[in-house]
């Protein structure tokens, strides 16, 4: 069993996010996806991309929920696909926090982390913009000895 935890961008123009959907899709072929279990926070861009596409190859798929009011801090246009997902998901981890903050996002990352063989990170090689962006979970990912695979295809940009 392969367990694959997910940290990327957000917010990606519809082409971006298309481009990212192909990236994530090939880069998942190269595992058997019915042993595969994808971990997820759900948030709006490379999140739900995973999620999705580990779903659709027949893997199964958990998900970290950051806060009580995680869902509500999510851009309203992925609130349906937080709660599409999250309907599918084999477990559902919540962590204690009520606010979604950049350090219960931080700690979900991490707790994800604990139990992954894996990080995918759909990132453009940059700094974290905020405290508990992508590169930051890249970071505590490669510190803690979980190996991980980058994932920015060309033409991927950052709005």
């Amino acid at each position: 069993m392969m367990r694959i935890a997910i940290s990327g961008h957000r917010g990606f123009s519809a082409e971006v996010e298309n481009l990212i959907d192909d990236a994530v899709r090939a880069e998942l072929a190269r595992y058997p996806c019915t042993d595969v279990v994808g971990l997820s926070c759900l948030a709006d861009g490379a999140d739900q991309i995973f999620a999705r596409a580990v779903l659709d190859a027949g893997g199964r798929l958990e998900v970290f929920v950051p806060a009580v009011r995680y869902r509500d801090a999510l851009p309203e246009p992925a609130h349906r696909g937080y709660d599409e997902l999250i309907s599918r998901a084999v477990a559902v981890h919540r962590l204690g926090h009520v606010e979604s903050t950049a350090d219960s996002h931080m700690e979900a990352s991490i707790e994800m982390l604990k139990s992954a063989d894996l990080l995918f990170a759909v990132w453009d090689g940059l700094p974290a913009r905020s405290f508990g962006g992508t590169a930051d979970i890249v970071s505590h990912a490669r510190e803690t000895g979980v190996p991980v695979t980058v994932i920015w295809p060309p033409g991927a940009q950052r709005d």
